[in-house]
């Protein structure tokens, strides 16, 4: 009763900048007797739970059984090559961006997820990957493909020299490093007017090219971020199963037990931050070529937190998890932005809710096993 009554009180509370005092309090006491009103029909809940519950197990089973089919993998692909011919251009702009996010969320989830590394800084390689090649097609006139291998290339030496001087950290230590790596790449990004034009930003970077034929149309893009997307999955679900990935699942569950039992620690974990940085690069190339202009502002700290929060959400460890989580927060946003002045709001009390009510996020679990 009283754990009810306080989460209705706080609740609240975060509603009373918006409608006032009044409006607040209505809503107290709204949500206090929705709660025991709750708490006075478990009883019957629970029964017609116990009832429903078995066949709910058995529907529950056979999705399971049919989503490892490859005949519905085949399907969903066959919809999601589809979505260009029925979506609006502002819903395509949406899920192209969803997708970038999507290879983010999978990039960091092999360093939070699959090692147990706490990375806060994340958006520094984001940054580097669109830099990189906003930097040499403006200096250097080089197109989309010719940047693509020294973006991720550049990038997967940043995650390494980072790792070089964090390996002998952990947890919030690690984090707090990675977060001054983060906000030490946006600041020289903004302070080097020489070469990234500072606050001002880089302008006029072209869409790729496949022979001769631009890509920058929201239907041509799109097909490249799926692609993109779907190789990134296949890529680190392959990884996830290998003897690296195994090592790092191993350091993620107990490090000192991992190293007693031979797994090279600082080897793998040089691995987990270098192949994570990886994909950083491929999508910061692909947010270059997409908005056609860079600046410091879109690399902020806040973006580390939302890709944590997309692997959060939806599953640490989870590769399905974590692009749903990327679905949803990039998603969620836009279709709630005719209530503009509460859609953080209700993201924010959704996020907590999530946290308090399934901690292993929507997709998670026990290692994550059963979801891939």
């Amino acid at each position: 009763m009283l754990r009810s009554v306080l989460i209705a009180l706080w609740l609240s509370l975060l509603f009373l900048p918006f409608r006032g005092l009044k409006a607040s309090l209505i809503l107290f006491i709204v949500l206090s007797c929705s709660f025991i009103l709750f708490k006075y029909l478990g009883a019957s809940l629970r029964s017609l739970r116990a009832t429903v519950q078995p066949l709910g197990n058995r529907i529950y089973t056979k999705g399971i059984a049919l989503s490892r089919l490859k005949g519905s993998r085949y399907f969903v692909l066959l919809i999601l090559l589809g979505l260009p011919f029925v979506l609006e251009n502002y819903v395509l702009d949406i899920s192209i961006l969803t997708g970038i996010y999507a290879i983010l969320a999978m990039g960091l989830n092999v360093v939070v997820g699959f090692t147990g590394l706490l990375n806060l800084g994340y958006v520094a390689f984001y940054a580097i990957g669109a830099y990189t090649y906003a930097l040499l097609y403006a200096k250097m006139g080089l197109g989309f493909w010719v940047s693509l291998p020294l973006c991720i290339g550049l990038t997967t030496l940043s995650g390494f020299v980072l790792s070089v001087p964090a390996l002998r950290l952990r947890g919030d230590y690690l984090a707090i490093v990675s977060l001054g790596f983060g906000e030490i790449v946006r600041l020289i990004l903004n302070n080097w007017d020489s070469l990234t034009n500072g606050p001002n930003g880089i302008s006029g970077i072209p869409a790729p090219a496949v022979l001769g034929f631009s890509l920058g149309g929201l239907n041509r893009y799109y097909y490249l971020i799926l692609f993109c997307v779907i190789l990134t999955y296949g890529v680190v679900k392959r990884i996830r199963f290998s003897r690296i990935g195994r090592a790092w699942m191993a350091i993620r569950e107990d490090e000192i037990c991992a190293s007693t039992m031979g797994i090279n620690t600082t080897m793998y974990k040089l691995y987990a931050l270098s192949f994570g940085s990886l994909w950083a690069g491929l999508a910061g190339a692909l947010f270059a070529a997409k908005m056609q202009f860079v600046s410091p502002e879109s690399f902020t700290f806040m973006e580390s937190v939302l890709i944590l929060c997309m692997v959060i959400l939806g599953g640490i460890g989870s590769l399905p998890g974590v692009v749903a989580g990327a679905f949803i927060l990039i998603m969620l946003p836009e279709v709630l932005r005719e209530v503009q002045s509460y859609r953080m709001l209700a993201l924010g009390v959704g996020l907590i809710l999530m946290m308090v009510f399934k901690p292993q996020g929507l997709l998670g679990g026990p290692g994550s096993r059963s979801n891939e």
